[in-house]
């Protein structure tokens, strides 16, 4: 069989795939296997993979442990449509371990959660409008596509589409905030928070923390004013702690959504929330005029699944998530120390598990200033990493279990060429 080039691969993939890709990273470069902390591409250049599958990795890749658990369950079925055990155990599990969550619902991805949890705040409350910050990112529904990142930086709370194909009157349906503003909050709500069915926010929104008390005052305004609060958790959830970001910051939400980890690298989320909120999916306790529709073909999947229940069996083994933020906290040192001795002002913006370097000397609080940096120096940082062996997607770095001392090694001679040729 001949073997091909990535520039092969790459041509094949323009003459049937829009841009040349699947729509998620970069098209150019096409990954032919992984292990560990390693990916290989189609010309068999190894990179240290910080980008983990965009998150759900945090085991490594192909762990022993989950191998054997999709492999017994693949003869028994691959997708049967019912309820199967491993599902039922896998949501035991998760209601378990997340304070929210009371009750569940399967999806395939983590953007079908959100505009489920969205349309699910609307159906409690019988409310219409939707409050999200700027810079969030809840998926593709059109709802989630306001000012995810928006090029005009209008006034708030006014939402700006980011794509094309979305009706004017999705638009007027959602409300935009600043990150890290408790006192606008306050004041949008004073004026119109009893149109509001839910907030929708990610914890910490893609790399900026919290600041101290914003979690807590959006908690309080939502008591206030009868809103749903949903933590989109898709990937916080089971990365920041066992029980995610609200173990994490000690803030519960009403509803949070779920993804990445649970499906142990199979498409798998959750929607998971009170009982009484989560009953909107049962027809029988609401009766039709408060019943939401949820159907899917996967929802459930039993190999995803099962790769899910092995994956937090695994998380949840003592010193797991100390051992996580140990070397992510060890991968920031060193992206820090050698910009630092390159005399490159920056700053490390995020969480031991998943951060990144942002090229300002300000303080980093919300979408403005963290489009404000030097976009232009971070590109090019980021082309030296890919050069140097560093696999990472723009704006995050991922860290998993499975680095390693030669990882650590590697990855310091990566920065330290990337940040000299800056």
């Amino acid at each position: 069989m001949k073997i091909r080039t990535q520039d092969e691969w790459a041509a094949r993939a323009r003459e049937v795939l829009p841009a040349g890709g699947f729509g998620n990273f970069d098209p150019e470069i096409i990954i032919r296997d992984a292990s560990g902390s390693r990916v290989r591409d189609e010309d068999g250049r190894e990179y240290i993979d910080y980008l983990i599958g965009s998150g759900p990795m945090v085991l490594g890749h192909g762990h022993p442990a989950v191998l054997e658990a999709v492999y017994e369950q693949l003869p028994k079925g691959m997708t049967f449509f019912t309820n199967n055990s491993q599902g039922v155990a896998l949501a035991e599990e998760i209601c378990r371990a997340v304070a929210c969550a009371e009750q569940l619902r399967f999806v395939s991805t983590g953007g079908e959660a959100d505009m489920y949890a969205m349309r699910l705040a609307r159906a409690a409350t019988g409310r219409e409008r939707i409050l999200k910050f700027e810079g969030g990112y809840h998926g593709m529904s059109a709802e989630a596509q306001m000012s995810l990142a928006p090029t005009r930086l209008v006034n708030f709370p006014e939402a700006v589409a980011d794509s094309a194909g979305i009706p004017e009157a999705v638009r007027h349906g959602v409300l935009v905030a600043p990150f890290n503003d408790a006192e606008f909050l306050k004041s949008i709500l004073s004026e119109r928070g009893s149109e509001i069915a839910g907030i929708i926010l990610e914890p910490m929104q893609r790399i900026i923390p919290p600041e101290p008390g914003f979690l807590e005052a959006v908690r309080n305004e939502c008591d206030r004013h009868g809103i749903i609060l949903v933590f989109d958790e898709i990937v916080t959830g089971f990365r920041f702690a066992y029980g995610g970001a609200q173990e994490h910051y000690g803030v519960v939400p009403d509803v949070c959504t779920l993804g990445k980890i649970i499906g142990g690298g199979f498409p798998l989320a959750a929607i998971a929330g009170r009982r009484e909120i989560m009953a909107h999916f049962d027809r029988d306790r609401v009766g039709p005029d408060g019943f939401l529709m949820q159907t899917g073909t996967l929802s459930g999947n039993p190999v995803a699944a099962a790769a899910g229940l092995k994956t937090l069996e695994i998380l949840r083994q003592d010193g797991t998530y100390e051992s996580l933020r140990a070397k992510g906290r060890r991968v920031m040192d060193l992206v820090s120390d050698a910009l630092r001795q390159a005399g490159l002002p920056h700053r490390i913006v995020g969480d031991e598990t998943l951060f990144d370097v942002v090229f300002t000397e300000e303080r980093v609080r919300n979408y403005r200033e963290f489009v404000a940096a030097d976009s232009e120096i971070y590109g090019r940082f980021q082309a030296a990493l890919r050069s140097n062996g560093i696999l990472k997607p723009p704006g995050k770095t991922y860290v998993s279990l499975a680095l390693s001392e030669s990882d650590f090694d590697e990855t310091e001679a990566a920065f330290r060429s990337a940040a000299d040729g800056l």
